[in-house]
């Protein structure tokens, strides 16, 4: 079984990449997904859960425990991270989260659709999702309370209660992605000036 804990992209050194010229990082960071795409077509459902359910009762022991996702209970949450293709369904069952394929035929309560690198960005606390939503970068449809309560549950996460590798990567990236985005808009300003 996959660990968490031992997903190792802690080694990996983010340091020194932001200073990569602006070019090459904001060309991988529009190819990226292109590259990423087919892969995770190739990745099971069942693996998809595995890893994800895993992932969110982790960062949400406390919350699940506490009788925090009961909003959600009854309710489908779809996740789309949209320059991937991934859709992903959950809810709440009274114990546990749930997940279910694109193949159930579920319709949701209310989907939030953003790019890998904005949901980055937001997991990364390196934007906020009221900043990205007003921006028309992050989507939210459907029951706007429901809505609501997912957000305020998002912006209840601490970047602390992620395994720490995970904490570490996910920390790297989104600065890396943040500071490639500040990069080209201050380029992009002095060719105005």
């Amino acid at each position: 079984m996959f660990n968490l804990t031992r997903f190792n992209l802690a080694g990996f050194n983010f340091n020194g990449l932001d200073r990569l010229p602006i070019t090459i990082r904001e060309k991988v960071i529009k190819v990226l997904p292109k590259i990423l795409k087919p892969s995770f077509v190739l990745i099971p459902f069942k693996v998809q859960k595995l890893l994800l359910l895993k992932m969110l009762t982790s960062i949400f022991h406390q919350a699940i425990t506490e009788g925090d996702f009961e909003f959600l209970q009854n309710k489908w949450l779809k996740i789309s991270i949209t320059d991937l293709g991934i859709d992903w369904w959950l809810s709440f069952d009274g114990n546990q989260l749930m997940m279910m394929p694109h193949t159930s035929n579920i319709v949701e309560d209310v989907c939030f659709s953003a790019t890998g690198d904005d949901l980055l960005l937001i997991a990364g606390r390196k934007q906020d999702p009221d900043t990205l939503f007003f921006q028309r970068r992050l989507k939210i449809e459907g029951d706007t309370e429901l809505g609501l309560e997912v957000k305020n549950l998002i912006d209840a996460i601490e970047l602390d209660q992620l395994p720490t590798s995970l904490h570490k990567a996910v920390d790297g990236c989104a600065k890396l992605v943040q500071q490639t985005h500040d990069d080209i808009a201050q380029s992009k300003l002095r060719e105005l000036l």
